[in-house]
This record gives C-alpha cells, sequence and structure tokens, in this order.
C-alpha cells in the first residue's frame, strides 16, 4: 500500500498529466482535416477536462483535509467517444485517410491512454478505502475506453474502406 503523501503527489501527476493530454487533444482536433479525427481529439480533450476538474477537487480537499474526502463526487461524466464512431459509420467517407501527422498523433495518444490507464490502474490497486479504489477505477476505464476508440481511430486512418466494411458489418449483424 502506498503512504497517503504519495498518493497526493501521485494526484498532482495525474492533474499534470490530463492538463497536458487536453492541450494535446486540442492542438490536433484544430490541425486534423479528418473529420473522425477532429471530432475524436475534440471529445476526448472534453474528457480529460472533466478529469482534471474532479482530481482538481480531490486533490484540495484532500490536500486541506490530509485525508480522503468524504463529500467529493465520485461520479465523472461518461465519455461518448464510442458514440462518435458509431455515427460517423453512418456518414463515412470511405477514402478519407488521415494523414501521416494524423496517425502519430493518433499513437501519441493510444500511448497517452495505456499509460493513463495503467497509472490508475496501479493507484486503484494500491489503496484500500473502498471509495477512492472505485474513484482510481473509474478513471482507469475511462482511460482504457479511450485507449480501445483511439486503436479504432488509428485501424480507420490505415485503411478506410476495410475499417467500414467492418464497422458496417458489425452494426449490421447486431453485435
Amino acid at each position: 500500500m502506498i503512504k497517503e503523501k504519495d498518493r497526493l503527489n501521485a494526484l498532482q501527476v495525474a492533474l499534470n498529466n490530463e492538463t497536458r493530454e487536453r492541450e494535446f487533444y486540442l492542438k490536433h482536433a484544430k490541425r486534423t482535416k479528418n473529420a473522425l479525427g477532429k471530432k475524436m481529439f475534440q471529445q476526448i480533450g472534453d474528457d480529460e477536462l472533466e478529469h482534471y476538474e474532479r482530481l482538481k477537487q480531490l486533490h484540495q480537499k484532500w490536500a486541506k483535509q490530509e485525508k480522503w474526502p468524504e463529500t467529493v463526487p465520485l461520479k465523472v461524466r461518461d465519455t461518448i467517444v464510442k458514440d462518435i464512431l458509431l455515427e460517423f459509420v453512418k456518414k463515412v467517407d470511405e477514402t478519407a485517410k488521415g494523414d501521416s501527422d494524423d496517425l502519430e498523433a493518433v499513437r501519441t495518444a493510444i500511448d497517452f491512454e495505456a499509460k493513463g490507464a495503467k497509472f490508475y490502474a496501479e493507484l486503484r490497486d494500491s489503496v484500500t478505502n473502498p471509495k477512492e479504489k472505485q474513484f482510481f477505477d473509474l478513471l482507469a476505464r475511462m482511460e482504457n475506453e479511450h485507449y480501445v476508440s483511439l486503436k479504432d481511430t488509428e485501424e480507420y486512418f490505415i485503411d478506410p474502406a476495410s475499417w467500414y466494411r467492418k464497422a458496417e458489418h458489425h452494426t449490421l449483424d447486431g453485435q
């Protein structure tokens, strides 16, 4: 189990990461010409802001009370990243390949999200307070959902026609 002070420091690291990641996503949402990339980067950037706000509230209360606060909301707005992909399938341009900057940005984002999911899972696994465990588990799962969606986006940027065929089949067979 990690000590209280180390967990508080870990929250500070998480705050810095969420800020850095949000800036990255918003920069690439503005830069890309690809509609899926634009929506994906914007939505994940918005999700990261939500994570930052919750972590900031938690950090401030924890630092002041010197213990896990009882009054921090343990809910984070659900991500709609999966919905963006499903909506995109309905009106996709099968030839709209991402450029090399898009692909590089998605791969960087995949790395961010994998590290974020691992970081929050390690925090979750190192604590005993059930509310604390639940909070870090929620963040780990959301970062993992971003990771999975970004892997799908990477596949789309590499081969939009194959991605579309797979996505179209996926929605038609009800799975």
